[in-house]
């Protein structure tokens, strides 16, 4: 689609593999994290397995001027316990811009005693500013779990 970079972002948490998964692949975990600050997602469904669905919205509690939610389905493309998932979502919400995947790749590593070291790559979207504005809004949404598992940079 693009010749642009993926973006990485890493972080080192004191938790478990497990838990971090958790938050990745359950109703509860997902919910308490994903979305930027002023955001929340509600999951409709979650399908915690190899080619198993996720579809949530997006609500944007300020209620601004546009849309105040959307609806996101994705699907886990790559499901290996507590090591990796890929999460391939449909970008269909933004206007004038045809349908297409947009991928996330998460990797969890042993960091020592209970630490585990998080990796996630984000596929570049359509357009650079687009990229930026989904890297600005997956920090934003790591800074939820930077607060709970006591990440300082």
């Amino acid at each position: 689609m693009n010749d642009r970079a993926n973006i990485v972002i890493e972080r080192t948490y004191a938790a478990e593999p497990e838990e971090l998964w958790g938050l990745w692949t359950t109703k509860a975990g997902f919910e308490s994290w994903w979305g930027p600050q002023g955001f929340r997602s509600d999951v409709h469904k979650i399908e915690a397995r190899q080619d198993g669905a996720l579809h949530y919205d997006m609500v944007e509690e300020a209620k601004l001027d546009r849309p105040p939610s959307h609806g996101i389905r994705g699907t886990f493309s790559e499901f290996k316990p507590h090591e990796r998932l890929v999460l391939t979502q449909i970008i269909d919400f933004l206007p004038g811009v045809e349908p297409y995947n947009s991928t996330i790749v998460v990797e969890f590593f042993p960091a020592g005693e209970g630490h585990v070291r998080m990796v996630v790559t984000l596929w570049p979207m359509h357009d650079t500013e687009t990229s930026a504005m989904q890297k600005e809004g997956f920090l934003s949404q790591l800074s939820k779990l930077d607060e709970r598992y006591g990440w300082t940079g």
